[in-house]
């Protein structure tokens, strides 16, 4: 069969056999070569986080897909399919468009469910929250909710200053209960600062695309609905894993409630509340 084997003689079927074989061959290095130039280029323009997400959210189960109009009662029930990417949303402009004037703060409640979720911040469905600064850059950090799911937080690493963060890729890393938990980045963007304890923010960044950096934030109206999905959520994490129940009575989170439930699968239970499929 090869040419170089011992007693090898040309034949039609030798040369037609070693065609093919040479065809295939090509095409199977030729398929190689651009999978990995396409990785590359894909690792070097943050693609890879894009492809990871986009993997993520269509295994995550219909109801961590809720649409946010579903929270601002424009509709009663709709699952997002655009991996909460509003601001290319055909839905949602129009909804916008429809709408008048935004609620008068006046209107809003800080607190929700004994959570502290300030009017002021736009809220990522990874629990992070962002703040716009008056120049022009946002300040990150997670949100009241989150803080409490993570407890007494063991170590935590944060991107450089200077490193560009991908929306919905890795914002940042915690350390807790065993767990080490990767925060969905709620903007894309440069990171230039970094917060301290006392700041109460973690990270400042410089949006890639100002005008619409927060558009896929929930906000507003949405606020409430969504914490209330979000404890029903915990209810039914903490229902599967066989821990129990988890409410103080008038549906607040019970204080210290990691205490609670030593033996809880908390992998499983944090995974589900920060998106991780």
């Amino acid at each position: 069969m090869i040419p170089w084997v011992y007693e090898f003689h040309w034949t039609a079927f030798h040369i037609i056999f070693l065609t093919v074989f040479g065809t295939v061959g090509l095409i199977v290095a030729t398929t190689m070569l651009m999978v990995f130039n396409r990785s590359k280029t894909a690792k070097q323009t943050g693609r890879v986080e894009a492809i990871q997400w986009h993997s993520d959210f269509h295994d995550l189960p219909s109801g961590m897909r809720t649409c946010r109009h579903e929270f601002s009662g424009d509709v009663q029930h709709r699952t997002c399919n655009n991996e909460f990417r509003c601001e290319s949303c055909s839905v949602h402009l129009a909804f916008v468009s429809m709408k008048g004037e935004p609620v008068s703060p006046l209107l809003l409640q800080n607190n929700v469910l004994g959570f502290s979720m300030p009017h002021d911040r736009y809220y990522h469905r990874g629990h992070a929250w962002v703040k716009k600064d008056p120049d022009g850059n946002c300040l990150v950090g997670l949100d009241d909710f989150g803080t409490r799911l993570v407890g007494t937080i063991e170590s935590m690493e944060l991107p450089e200053i200077g490193k560009k963060i991908h929306l919905n890729g890795i914002g940042w890393t915690i350390h807790t209960l065993g767990v080490k938990l990767r925060i969905l980045s709620p903007l894309e963007g440069e990171v230039i600062a970094h917060g301290t304890e006392k700041d109460r923010w973690l990270m400042k960044i410089r949006p890639s695309d100002p005008q619409n950096a927060t558009v896929h934030l929930l906000r507003e109206t949405e606020i409430r609905p969504w914490i209330m999905r979000e404890m029903e959520r915990l209810q039914f994490s903490f229902a599967t894993s066989g821990a129990g129940i988890t409410l103080a009575d008038g549906g607040e989170l019970i204080p210290d409630f990691h205490k609670h439930f030593p033996n809880a699968d908390w992998d499983g239970v944090l995974g589900q509340m920060f998106l991780e499929a």
